[in-house]
């Protein structure tokens, strides 16, 4: 029993009430001790039980101890009665707690412990004495053939009573079912209690008093006892570390693969870890309580994209709907995936929940057109969560949706593409299940923060490397194609806004165009800007960020956004701290400025440099062929050079 600090009201009423119970009964014993003292042979007995009490056996995850010393408390019971059994149990405790740790020992947790045996032996005992229908005392119940049922009451009653007061109280502190931890921890530990009985059994049926004699033969078969005990339990902790070890090194190998996959579809960590989340927190309030079920859910989570490795990533970063041929592809990841984990021995079911996340409940599915409840629970339940966080996540072909909008689109599925009740359950547990996931989430994406990938190991760096090249091919490229076909600068800056969103750490971007009349250039196009504080925002031409960059046509990056904006940078939310600026040049020499602004500090780097001086092309060209005259693209003025103030 540990600290009641973290106990609810509940729970420590619990262990007031059993404390006040094992004093009230370890008082009552003492006062009939005194009026009816016992033959002295009992403190031999208390002896012995502190002797062996005081060399006890760890039990592995459980603040509980066992010894040996069961065997004397049973025969103090037998020959001497309730009373003297519970002073000798509460002694007992009483001596263990000072053997306890400083930094472990508190008055409530010895007091519960002293209470808790006490009241246990108390009353087994006076069950005992109800069943062998004789007065302690008396030695006409101290044969073998009367003993056999009633021993086996006192132990069982001893060991129930013993540890379920144990378990309520351990399982209110860490709030789980005591149900779930008593069948956990203690039924193997009645062994003890019904070895400790048979002990006390043959050392009274034949002496009938304590007989330092037959104590000399039994006390070597308890040392023996003890050691085995010891040995066998180290053994079971041993085990069980190595089992952690393994479940460890599976989930670092899970977790290595994930940021794999990550890295080619451009997806963030986060949308791993949330939807790790969502799937086993959703499978607990389904009623899947199988710690392997629930491990390969987890890890079936964060693999569950693994075939995508195989797919180019032109079609899985495609910026727009995916062709019929191209759907075919990507359909393959499912296979793909399931059969490359299929060569790892996971100790629990991952490959079924990967190779069937995306069966329909109808059957309309893939890979293998499925339905119902054929479909693996796990994969009915990834399949729901996979989908809503996406759909409330920034995608290269859409913007996120929100929570209510990506709800109704599920209601919409349930019972032709998913499960519906997984879908209800869902919905329903989603608020009370969702600041964990966006936590989980978070912490994910701090894993590579841009300003400091020079500073990790080679294998990050090797990841980044990976994460950009994937971005740069698919999502630059598809931009390309996809700005030949706008109508208009602010379609186009609309559909690149979610290409700088994905490929850079900027929030909001704006194009700002030469305004001759004036020598000044303006925010003629921006995004991220709902509350249009860019709206006709205007420089003189050669000051600040972006009028500097405009009259020297050379890039500025991790500038302050303040420079450029000034107030404006912090009118916005949060507020606008660093600033990515590349000039926009055209034929007739350069027109404008493309400027993006972070809300981190310093968080720009080459590669993205690289990805503006691209985006300024895509404006710069469809300024030129789209949607003016080139007669009316005026060329920004050569200024004196200015310096930079980075």
């Amino acid at each position: 029993m540990t600290s009641d600090h973290r106990l609810s009201t509940g729970a420590q009423v619990y262990l007031a009430s059993v404390i006040l119970a094992g004093v009230a009964v370890t008082v009552d014993s003492a006062v009939q001790l005194y009026l009816r003292p016992a033959a002295p042979g009992w403190m031999i007995l208390a002896a012995l039980t502190l002797l062996t009490g005081s060399f006890t056996v760890k039990i592995p995850s459980v603040t509980a101890r066992i010894s040996v010393s069961e065997a004397f408390v049973f025969t103090a019971v037998l020959l001497f009665g309730p009373s003297v059994a519970t002073l000798i149990v509460a002694l007992d405790s009483f001596v263990i707690s000072l053997w306890m740790q400083p930094n472990k020992r508190s008055t409530v947790r010895s007091l519960f412990n002293l209470a808790a045996v006490a009241l246990a032996i108390w009353i087994s005992s006076k069950l005992f004495f109800v069943v062998v229908g004789a007065e302690p005392g008396s030695t006409s119940y101290l044969r073998l053939d009367t003993l056999a049922i009633p021993l086996f009451v006192l132990a069982g009653s001893y060991f129930v009573l013993n540890s379920w007061l144990v378990a309520f109280a351990v399982a209110a502190q860490r709030g789980v079912s005591p149900y779930s931890f008593w069948r956990d921890n203690f039924p193997w530990l009645s062994l003890n209690y019904f070895g400790g009985a048979s002990v006390a059994g043959l050392l009274v049926a034949y002496t009938r008093s304590v007989d330092v004699r037959a104590l000399g033969v039994i006390i070597p078969l308890l040392v023996i006892s003890y050691l085995t005990y010891k040995t066998t339990i180290g053994r079971v902790e041993d085990a069980r570390l190595h089992v952690d070890q393994v479940n460890s090194l599976y989930m670092a190998t899970i977790e290595a693969l994930a940021m794999a996959v990550d890295a080619k579809d451009q997806i963030t960590h986060g949308h791993i870890r949330r939807v790790q989340v969502y799937a086993t927190e959703l499978a607990k309030r389904l009623g899947v309580t199988d710690p392997q079920q629930l491990m390969a859910i987890e890890a079936a989570a964060l693999l569950h994209d693994m075939g995508k490795l195989a797919i180019p990533e032109h079609i899985l970063n495609k910026p727009g709907k995916l062709t019929a041929g191209e759907f075919e592809k990507m359909k393959r990841h499912a296979d793909i995936g399931a059969d490359l984990l299929s060569s790892i021995p996971f100790p629990y079911p991952v490959v079924p929940i990967v190779r069937h996340h995306h069966e329909n409940w109808d059957g309309t599915g893939y890979p293998n057109k499925i339905a119902g409840t054929d479909i693996p629970l796990g994969a009915r339940i990834l399949s729901v969560v996979d989908c809503f966080d996406a759909l409330t996540s920034d995608r290269p072909y859409r913007p996120k949706l929100s929570d209510a909008a990506a709800f109704d689109i599920l209601r919409d599925r349930r019972g032709t593409m998913y499960d519906s009740l997984v879908v209800d359950s869902f919905i329903e547990s989603h608020a009370s299940i969702a600041p964990a996931a966006i936590a989980a989430g978070q912490q994910a994406r701090s894993l590579l923060p841009p300003a400091e990938i020079l500073g990790r190991d080679q294998a990050a760096r090797a990841l980044v490397a990976i994460r950009e090249e994937s971005s740069e091919s698919a999502a630059l490229v598809e931009a390309r194609k996809l700005a030949a076909k706008a109508s208009s600068i602010s379609e186009l800056i609309t559909l690149l806004g979610t290409v700088i969103r994905q490929l850079t750490p900027a929030t909001v971007a704006a194009v700002y165009e030469y305004q001759p009349v004036t020598d000044t250039i303006r925010c003629t196009f921006a995004i991220g800007d709902p509350d249009g504080l860019l709206a006709t925002y205007e420089m003189p031409g050669g000051e600040r960020i972006s009028g500097w960059v405009a009259a020297n046509g050379t890039s500025i990056v991790n500038s302050s956004a303040t420079l450029d904006l000034g107030n404006v940078a912090d009118a916005f939310t949060p507020t606008l701290k660093s600033a990515l600026s590349t000039p926009v040049n055209a034929a007739t020499g350069r027109i404008g400025v493309l400027t993006l602004y972070s809300t981190l500090e310093q968080p720009f780097n080459e590669r993205h440099q690289y990805i503006a001086d691209q985006i300024a092309a895509i404006v710069s060209d469809h300024l030129w062929r789209s949607i003016r005259r080139p007669s009316a693209l005026v060329a920004f003025p050569e200024h004196p050079k200015t310096q930079s103030r980075r």
